[in-house]
């Protein structure tokens, strides 16, 4: 790579760029052959190993009268030698590079295709990554003499600096990182004008200079900014370089000096920007810069950006986005430094565009001002302010408005908001998050300001309620059963208003918390009079025939009863009472009516227990009259024995909540309810029916299942629901459904759950129900047991002996769950459950009430052992419990699907956490070994059959199915490493310890280890064993959440197993082998592109940590191909020096294993197309989140990559 050639020479070359042309022609022509088209691809690939490849690569590029591609692969050429061959190359070669890349620098004008400048910048680039500040020092009087160029040249520079400041200081670039410190001093001395450099770093040193003239580029940007913008007339090369100016200030803004923006008068000059009608320009500057003075301006853009939901302007409303997050920002500021700006009458005109900006009909733009008004109104420096005063009553007027369910609201509609909804979002999930997060402000600025003014926000917010309620049917059809609907526009109507009084409520009731020292006075009592006159005024007395709308005002006056008039005893009865006269006729010719009729009895009867827990003193005094009641109740609503046993919760809950009461009396009573249901669960037929497969089949009502199977060879039939039942299918349904009424489950799951119900550990309800159940749980454990072990017994194909071999296949078709689930079902929620509810009496019908039967089992199962370990120690203790636990809940855990095996994940995961620490030794080492051996296997074997899927053609359903269990998948391998994560929390707090009740037992307790649950974990090899095994497999599974969170857990406990010891030995050649191969392969893995920071810190751990200790790790990397000792070794070395700096050790390890990964994080969108109909900010992201403050977003499903070989990267053991 001399570059000097001779006549002959010069023709050989001249031979080869003809030859390069054709092979580019021959894959870039639609007619060519795949032989042809591999061949010239491995001729070009091979060219780039020539030792001369960068010359010619220079020489093709800079023959402008060659082709774009041709003048292109010349580029590519150049850049595959700086990337992989630099560190071969001796100064003068190195000198030869520079001077190339400076030479197509000079060339560059503005007919060069953006392909072209944008390759040559990232040339340039990559040099500056390697060479500058080492033995290229004059790189900034290069730019500035290139800038000092055409229009173009500014251009280029202006991409070369924003590339460099995105990889130095944005991207994980792998070779910026090994130079980080020096390259980012660098950067700033460029990068800042000379006299704030000197004032803010006096005593820099100045031996080595990198930089040429005291402007500095963000002077030089800032006069270029003003010289496009104050041109005159519509020149098209100029807006464009302006909009690349403020493209580069963006990306250098998050780390420049702050001062000197002020000293280049940048603020100034992008306020020019944002008076300009350019809408790339305007779109390029609104954002994270904004000028405090300028409200005027940004009232006038907002209003110009304005567009009409019937023909959207992309840029525009793009635009008004930009402007509105701006906006946030500077209302954000005006929140966390209040003192940045005075806060008095001249901000009027700032809080008037935020209400502007919160009436907008797009809830995109508007949200960003909900938002900030929610911030606004929680700082006390703002609340009392006059400018944020004057807007109160139009912020309850917008909140009241745009509280409705939206989602709820047709998709065609033609609601204004609705149109651009449908425009923002695509998908379910995101506008459900979205859709959340926008109601949650509405309720918090609500709230807040009902805090704050209580009187006269409650009488604005009733009033309005008030008049909405009296006028819910007004233009719309009086209620029939016939046209019943969920999402009626009258239930809308009230659903809206009672989610903005209960706001309301919250904030009335925060405020008289907070006063509680007697200040208030007759305030005080006007206002809860007025609260309970206009309960009993619009919701207690009013007639209502719409049972969904008659929910909803149930609750809400329950809200009244226990919110701001929790002490008004005699209001709470007389909700108490509403709730129990509550009865509509059920209609079973409308199923929707009949459903919602039976949701209405299962919510009252919910909020009477919410009434008794909060009541119950009261309650008690007047015991006889609500028993009394309650009995009527039972008589004329409850239809079986769940209601019953629901009605009767309530006198439990009063007995067992009441304080002043006599304890043996109130044990008896206890003991009454208890009793009945004792016996049945040590009833000696029940014991006998769960001794086998078959007796526990006959319990259910379904012994016949199998015989009606395979008499109608069902297992042929493709659509069950087609196939309607005979009367012996129907016969069999009906025993199924009896079945299940017969057994104490449900009874049992209601009181044992108001029992345990939101009390706190050793207050006086807990204690009594601890001593309630404490004799009971050994009565019921062995049939619960033995019903949750038959129940997943169920699942095992092998256990159903009376099906032939070749139907075996009917049972997970029969057992596999429907469900609706966001985004990937075809379809509405309710049109599923209209399916669900069409398909009853058909086979598919059948195969409905059969999973439906086990599956309450099952479920309800688990809901019981969560409920018992919520009673401490008095459930723990038993130390016979773990093993038959263990053998219940994991011995078919295999054949249960993979949804189910999630809910068994979320159910354990409770009593894990429950385990008292004196319990830990003999019940946690067999429930966990066995929930995490399970968990590896099902989650490895449905990983696996997953992929195997992936590579076969299959029609749409099948694609939905696939779709459908790989978001199954996830939630089961995201729940499991969840588990993970609260095991091996470090900060993560015990049980509360059981109450000492004598000396003995408090002198037992001291000999426990009271250390976390991690320590425990870290020294109980029975359970470690499994859990690391689990978590090495999860590195590979395709689910970026989970194995994100599994290299950090890993990366934790690396530093444990550093020292001698047999465990730690063990593990640490399991990490150093089985874990570093893991994440080398997933390092390999063109998925795992996110995820290549994480792994190559855990990987950087293990080297650093262990190889003192053993050499394994070095062995490992040693057997990967094209790695040398010295290779190996030097990179060791450097680790050691880099101890201090992350981010060093990554780019360390991921330069050693370059060859290897499937693709470079930095090369991921470095060049994207601006579709502005797709464009969306970080911050529009995170609305879209369940949590508005969590970050991330599920990514689309990449197709697998070929990963042949990958096996042979590790060499032979």
């Amino acid at each position: 790579m001399n570059g000097h050639q001779d006549h002959a020479t010069q023709e050989d070359t001249g031979n080869l760029n003809g030859q390069i042309r054709k092979a580019l022609e021959v894959i870039h022509d639609a007619r060519s052959s795949n032989l042809l088209r591999q061949k010239a691809s491995e001729y070009l690939e091979q060219l780039k190993k020539d030792e001369e490849a960068p010359y010619h690569g220079y020489l093709l590029a800079a023959d402008k009268s060659q082709p774009i591609s041709v003048r292109h692969y010349g580029l590519s050429l150049l850049e595959n030698a700086i990337r992989h061959q630099w560190s071969t190359y001796s100064a003068e070669q190195s000198a030869a590079l520079r001077d190339w890349e400076q030479a197509l620098a000079q060339h560059i004008t503005d007919q060069d295709p953006f392909l072209i400048r944008t390759k040559t910048a990232l040339i340039w680039v990559e040099i500056a990554k390697r060479s500058w500040v080492v033995d290229w020092m004059d790189m900034d009087e290069r730019l500035v003499r290139l800038w000092e160029s055409s229009l173009a040249s500014k251009e280029l520079v202006l991409t070369i600096l924003e590339m460099l400041s995105e990889d130095i200081f944005g991207h994980e670039d792998t070779t910026a990182g090994l130079r980080g410190t020096i390259l980012n001093r660098a950067c700033v001395d460029i990068m800042t004008p000379m006299a704030v450099l000197a004032e803010r770093f006096p005593a820099r040193e100045t031996s080595i200079n990198v930089r040429y003239g005291d402007e500095g580029w963000l002077s030089r940007m800032g006069d270029l900014l003003e010289g496009c913008i104050t041109t005159e007339g519509n020149d098209g090369a100029r807006q464009a370089c302006a909009v690349k100016v403020l493209s580069t200030l963006r990306s250098v803004m998050h780390w420049i000096i702050p001062k000197s923006i002020s000293a280049s008068r940048l603020i100034a000059r992008l306020c020019q920007c944002l008076a300009s009608s350019h809408i790339p320009t305007q779109l390029e500057l609104v954002g994270p810069m904004y000028l405090p003075t300028a409200t005027d301006l940004f009232q006038r853009l907002y209003e110009w950006s304005a567009v009409d939901v019937n023909d959207v302007d992309a840029e525009k409303y793009l635009l008004s986005k930009k402007l509105s997050e701006m906006i946030y920002n500077l209302g954000r500021l005006l929140v966390e430094r209040p003192g940045v700006l005075p806060i008095d009458d001249g901000l009027e005109s700032f809080f008037r565009l935020l209400v502007n900006i919160s009436r907008n009909d797009s809830l995109q733009v508007s949200i960003t001002a909900l938002h900030v008004w929610s911030k606004i109104l929680g700082s006390k420096e703002l609340l009392t302010s006059a400018p944020v005063t004057l807007y109160v009553g139009e912020l309850l007027e917008i909140c009241s408005q745009r509280v409705i369910k939206y989602e709820a609201l047709p998709e065609d509609s033609s609601n204004p908001s609705i149109v651009l909804l449908n425009e923002d979002l695509d998908t379910m999930p995101e506008r459900h998050a979205f859709l959340g997060n926008y109601s949650r402000f509405c309720k918090m600025i609500v709230e807040r300001i009902v805090r704050q003014q209580p009187a006269d926000a409650l009488y604005h917010i009733l009033a309005q309620a008030e008049q909405a309620i009296r006028h819910l049917y007004d233009s719309e059809p009086a209620f029939s059963a016939q046209t019943y609907s969920k999402t009626s526009i009258p239930y809308l109507k009230l659903d809206a208003q009672c989610s903005i009084i209960e706001a309301a409520l919250k904030g009335s009731l925060r405020w008289l918390t907070g006063q509680a020292d007697g200040t208030l006075g007759n305030t005080q009592d006007v206002v809860l009079q007025n609260l309970k006159a206009w309960c009993e005024r619009n919701i207690l007395g009013l007639e209502l025939e719409d049972p969904s709308v008659k929910e909803r005002a149930v609750q809400l006056a329950v809200g009244f009863a226990t919110g701001p008039l929790k002490k008004d005893v005699t209001f709470a009865f007389r909700v108490f009472e509403y709730i129990l006269d509550t009865k509509f006729p059920d209609e079973p010719e409308y199923p929707a009516y009949s459903d919602a009729v039976k949701d209405l009895q299962g919510i009252c009867i919910h909020e009477l227990q919410r009434l008794a827990m909060k009541f119950a003193d009261h309650l008690i005094s007047i015991f006889d009259e609500v028993e009394r009641k309650v009995n009527h109740a039972i008589e004329t609503l409850a239809q079986d024995d769940h209601a019953r046993t629901r009605y009767f919760s309530i006198l439990f809950i009063i007995t067992h909540r009441a304080t002043f009461v006599d304890p043996k009396p109130r044990q008896e009573r206890l003991e009454s309810f208890l009793q009945p249901l004792v016996a049945q669960w040590q009833d000696g037929e029940l014991s006998g029916s769960l001794s086998s497969f078959n007796s526990f089949c006959e319990l259910l009502g379904c012994a016949g299942l199998q015989q009606y199977l395979t008499q109608r060879a069902l297992h042929q039939v493709a659509d069950w629901s087609t196939q309607f039942l005979d009367e012996e299918g129907k016969t069999l349904q009906a025993r199924m459904q009896n079945g299940l009424e017969r057994l104490p489950l449900r009874a049992t799951k209601i009181l044992l759950n108001v029992s345990v119900e939101k009390l706190e550990p050793h207050s006086m309800p807990h204690r009594m129900a601890c001593q309630l159940w404490e004799r009971n749980i050994p009565l019921i454990l062995p049939n619960l047991l033995r019903l949750i072990k038959q129940a997943h017994a169920f699942h095992e194909p092998a256990n159903w002996q009376g099906l032939p071999s070749d139907m075996s296949g009917i049972v997970r078709r029969i057992l596999t769950d429907r469900f609706w689930q966001v985004g990937i079902s075809t379809g509405s929620r309710d049109e599923f459950y209209a399916n669900v509810g069409d398909t009853k009496n058909t086979v598919e019908g059948l195969a409905s009430s059969t999973r439906a039967t086990v599956r309450a089992v099952r479920e309800t199962g688990y809901k019981l052992l969560c409920y018992m370990s919520l009673l401490g120690e008095h459930f723990y203790s038993y130390k016979e419990l773990p093993q038959p636990l263990s053998e219940a809940l994991f011995t078919d855990a295999q054949a249960l699907s993979t949804h189910q095996m999630a809910i068994l994940v979320d159910m354990i995961r409770p009593m894990i956490e429950n385990c008292p620490v004196a319990s830990r030794s003999h019940f946690l080492p067999p429930m966990l070994a066995a929930l995490f051996e399970q968990l590896d296997r099902k989650a490895s074997a449905e990983w696996s059959r997953l992929e195997q899927r992936k590579q076969q053609p299959e029609g749409r359903h099948s694609l939905d199915e696939e779709m459908r269990d790989e978001s199954i998948l996830r939630q089961l391998t995201y729940s499991s490493v969840l588990l993970v994560v609260g095991l091996f929390d470090p900060d993560k707090p015990n049980p509360p310890a059981p109450a000492p009740t004598n000396g003995a037992a408090t002198n037992g307790l001291r000999n426990v280890e009271h250390g976390n649950v991690r320590s425990f974990i870290l020294g109980t090899p029975e359970i470690l064993k499994p859990l690391i095994l689990f978590c090495t497999h999860t590195i590979g599974m395709r689910d970026t959440r989970s194995c994100s969170l599994i290299t950090r857990v890993l990366g934790s406990l690396v530093p444990e197993f550093e020292t001698i010891g047999l465990i730690d030995t063990e593990v640490r050649e399991f990490l150093s082998t089985e874990v570093l191969k893991g994440c080398i392969t997933s390092l390999h893995d063109p998925y795992f592109v996110d995820l290549q920071k994480d792994l190559a810190q855990l990987i950087a751990s293990i080297v650093i940590i262990y190889t003192p200790r053993t050499e394994t790790p070095k062995q490992i990397l040693l057997s990967l191909p094209s790695m040398s000792p010295a290779k190996v070794e030097g990179a060791i070395q450097q680790l050691y020096k880099a101890h201090d700096s992350t981010r060093h050790q990554r780019a360390i390890i991921l330069d050693l294993l370059d060859s290897l990964r499937g693709i470079s994080i930095s090369e991921q969108g470095r060049i994207a197309k601006l579709d502005t109909k797709k464009i969306r900010s970080v911050m529009q992201e995170r609305y879209m989140t369940v949590d508005v403050e969590a970050d991330g977003k599920d990514k689309e499903r990449e197709p697998s990559p070929d990963l042949g070989g990958i096996v042979e990267m590790f060499g032979k053991p």
